[in-house]
């Protein structure tokens, strides 16, 4: 008896066979993507340094091709970016260290009267802590909470966690070296393996558009956040905030994590305003002028310096931090970005897709908003797709053929 195979699409194919078939996809889809959390998570120590060292090179590359143009060798352009960004860190260090002890020497001072000023939500705390009670009562549970201290927990962490600290400054600073003197090879090395003229076409333009997309809104992110942090610091010493340059910098670093570092802020300045002052007044103050400064950061400048071929999607940007903050910590947080636009340069070269865009495109009425003059383009565009089709039934099927340079054997077609 003669058996019939049926490939995934194929008219004789069954209902159940197509859902499986697709269900079996999703199934290979997920477990790739399980396995490449675990591998994010279980090689945080070696891919995190490495991988924010990619994004900082990517940043200097522009440095680094400037200092080769002058007859510089690469392996001495990248040492010289390398000790830039050292004096860069530690200039900022120094300059800060100060007022950050301070802080630091003022923080038990500073507790004592932030849980003074917080006496006001005991009432509230003490009547979740009877409902607690009376919770536990009833489903027959102690409600005391059991809290212990272990002896010497938190030297013990410190002594732990410093030599991976170490390791992992140690390998972004020699993967930082070595990427960028050799940023050249890797680009010669992945062309030599594209076998197609199209596949290198489009390698060599997903090498350029990463290299300008990461460089130029890492550079003018920087641009942008120095502004920003000097905002901030006049703003704090207008208003009597003391240690206002220290302010000022940690606003500069917060705002590289969109949404979360300006959460982060405004949690600091709201905690620090209760810890040194009184009236309601005095302590939103702060948060006030940094919220102010950062809508005009957002609303205005970031648009106009950066424009519209490096923004994003809001909600794709949020759950790509949120998604590397889980996996990696503070680093996550800062390649979050950069690997967005590394990811919407390499989609859009190896998966090329054309606009959706009617060839008879809707007129604009008065009443009709962005939106809605968007959404009946697209109606638009759909319905000329469907006349396509159907004016297309009845013709003889055309021969499809790989176009030049696509061919399964990859080798290139003789010249005509």
């Amino acid at each position: 008896m003669r058996q019939s195979h049926f490939r995934p699409g194929e008219p004789g194919e069954s209902q159940f066979e197509r859902v499986l078939d697709t269900s079996a996809r999703l199934a290979v889809v997920g477990i790739g993507f399980a396995v490449l959390l675990t591998i994010l998570q279980a090689g945080q120590v070696f891919l995190a340094p490495v991988t924010l060292a990619v994004v900082v090179g990517l940043m200097f590359g522009p440095v680094a091709d400037r200092v080769e143009g002058w007859g510089v060798p690469p392996a001495l352009s990248a040492a010289i970016v390398v000790l830039l960004l050292l004096a860069v860190i530690a200039g900022f260090t120094a300059l800060f260290a100060v007022p950050l002890s301070e802080w630091v020497a003022r923080a038990p001072m500073l507790w004592d009267k932030l849980q003074t000023q917080l006496a006001s939500l005991k009432e509230p705390l003490q009547s979740i802590s009877d409902f607690q009670a009376q919770l536990g009562a009833a489903l027959g549970t102690d409600g005391a909470m059991a809290v212990t201290v272990e002896d010497g927990g938190t030297v013990t962490g410190v002594a732990m966690l410093a030599p991976a600290v170490l390791a992992q400054i140690a390998i972004f600073l020699a993967s930082l070296y070595f990427f960028v003197a050799t940023r050249d090879h890797i680009r010669m090395s992945v062309l030599s393996m594209c076998v197609t003229r199209r596949m290198r076409w489009r390698t060599a333009h997903i090498f350029r558009d990463v290299e300008f997309k990461v460089s130029r809104f890492l550079l003018t992110v920087t641009m942008i956040n120095l502004c920003v942090g000097t905002a901030v610091s006049l703003a704090m010493w207008a208003i009597g905030m003391p240690s206002p340059l220290l302010w000022g910098a940690m606003a500069a670093v917060l705002n590289y994590i969109p949404y979360v570092g300006q959460a982060i802020m405004i949690a600091v300045l709201l905690a620090v305003g209760l810890g040194t002052q009184t009236g309601l007044v005095e302590i939103l103050l702060p948060v006030a002028c940094y919220a102010g400064i950062n809508f005009l950061e957002g609303q205005l400048f970031t648009p106009h310096f950066i424009g519209r071929s490096l923004t994003l999607n809001p909600f794709v940007i949020f759950l790509s931090i949120t998604f590397w903050i889980w996996a990696w910590g503070p680093v996550g947080g800062l390649v979050a970005v950069p690997t967005l636009l590394i990811a919407q340069s390499v989609i859009t070269h190896a998966l090329p897709s054309k606009p959706v865009r009617p060839r008879r495109p809707v007129r604009r009425t008065a009443r009709m908003t962005a939106r809605d003059e968007l959404l009946a383009n697209a109606a638009q565009a759909i319905r000329e797709q469907r006349q396509e089709e159907k004016a297309g039934e009845g013709k003889p099927a055309e021969k499809l053929e790989p176009p030049q340079g696509t061919g399964p054997t990859g080798v290139e077609p003789a010249a005509r």
